[in-house]
């Protein structure tokens, strides 16, 4: 008779170790494949995104990206939790596919992608590895985008305003307003100066302006078109003015200023880079494509001046598109920095799509109870 060996009873702390690997196995996968949890920190979305929202981006929707620097502590982004030091390795670089997915980028979806230009003074990343931002897509490949007085167009055709979009308006009165008169009507973030004399004051900015009659009280801030309404008809509001930029006034930092003069309320018309199509080499193309051809189309050498290409030594005098790009904007115009300002978001850069807010905390709240936005749990985000 041979005697069965008794297995050795796994330690407690083994265990543990296991099912700590398990769950960190699995949580990789699903946030490569299929779901991500992402964080709302600025108000380049409001009022339709807030700042202090969570939400769950879908990778099913466009499908996953198969990862290009797999050399990477799980979990992570750029950093190891609590330390400035690097998270990952890129002395492996690997070519970036895309998972079959429930459909392509749309117009008008809400989109996550890695933020694409290198920003002068930070380091620059792997595609893959980024900065995140949200924006939506107002432009996909083969769009010629327009944005005039405000309105977007495109192909020529006008778009309705996303439900909630903010932007500037110029409230004039006679009445000192405060913190607590701005919040019930959700006015409620930091924006940028306005011109002449102003006291700085958050949520808006106030300064004088001076009339024939009297001295008003202005305050620059960041609404709703609705939001503006209500205003207008209180009594002690003089007017409620739109802050528009005007058209063929160029603005320092909008794409393609070098050549053109646009501003974040009159710009284009642009078209949006499509896979296949070919165009010429000139400045005014140049200007808007050229960054777009040494940096996002994956060539080997590339130089870029103000009226030549060079590609493995060779002018060329037309180009043509290895991938799809998207025109992205943020539904608060007048505090977002997106398309307007720094170009394209090429197709390998996609995350996914965002899909639903879980949480929404507010930053702002004074009052501890008042902290959880309970009307935003749980909301589709269109």
């Amino acid at each position: 008779m041979f005697k069965s060996k008794s297995k050795k009873p796994t330690s407690v702390g083994k265990e543990w170790l296991n099912s700590l690997a398990f769950a960190v196995v699995a949580a990789t996968l699903i946030r490569f494949f299929t779901m991500e949890a992402f964080a709302i920190p600025t108000p380049s979305m409001e009022a339709n995104l807030m700042v202090g929202d969570f939400l769950f981006v879908s990778k099913l929707h466009y499908g996953a990206r198969t990862p290009q620097t797999p050399l990477q502590l799980p979990l992570t982004h750029q950093k190891i939790w609590g330390t400035n030091l690097p998270s990952y390795s890129d002395a492996i670089q690997l070519p970036s596919y895309r998972l079959p997915g429930f459909t392509g980028v749309k117009n008008n979806d809400v989109v996550v992608f890695n933020f694409p230009p290198k920003v002068e003074g930070e380091e620059d990343h792997p595609a893959d590895l980024r900065k995140h931002l949200i924006k939506r897509c107002i432009g996909i490949g083969g769009d010629v985008i327009e944005v005039r007085q405000q309105q977007v167009y495109v192909n020529g055709i006008k778009q309705s305003m996303p439900r909630n979009a903010q932007t500037s308006y110029l409230l004039k009165t006679n009445e000192i307003l405060d913190e607590r008169f701005f919040r019930k009507y959700n006015v409620v973030n930091d924006y940028q100066s306005a011109e002449g004399p102003f006291i700085n004051w958050n949520p808006v900015e106030m300064y004088n302006v001076q009339t024939q009659k009297n001295e008003l009280v202005g305050y620059q801030i960041q609404t709703t078109e609705a939001t503006a309404q209500q205003l207008r008809r209180l009594d002690w509001v003089k007017a409620m003015e739109p802050l528009t930029a005007p058209a063929g006034e160029k603005e320092s930092g909008i794409y393609g200023t070098s050549v053109y003069h646009w501003n974040r309320d009159n710009f284009g018309p642009l078209a949006v880079p499509k896979q296949g199509i070919t165009i010429p080499i000139n400045a005014k193309t140049i200007a808007v494509y050229g960054s777009v051809i040494e940096r996002y189309e994956h060539l080997e050498s590339v130089k870029v001046n103000p009226d030549q290409v060079e590609i493995n030594g060779k002018k060329i005098q037309s180009y043509t598109f290895k991938q799809d790009y998207y025109f992205m904007m943020g539904d608060s115009r007048h505090n977002s920095d997106d398309s307007r300002y720094w170009g394209f978001v090429p197709a390998d850069h996609i995350v996914g799509k965002a899909v639903f807010v879980w949480m929404s905390i507010d930053p702002v709240a004074a009052q501890v109870w008042n902290k959880i936005r309970w009307n935003r749990l749980f909301s589709v985000i269109n």
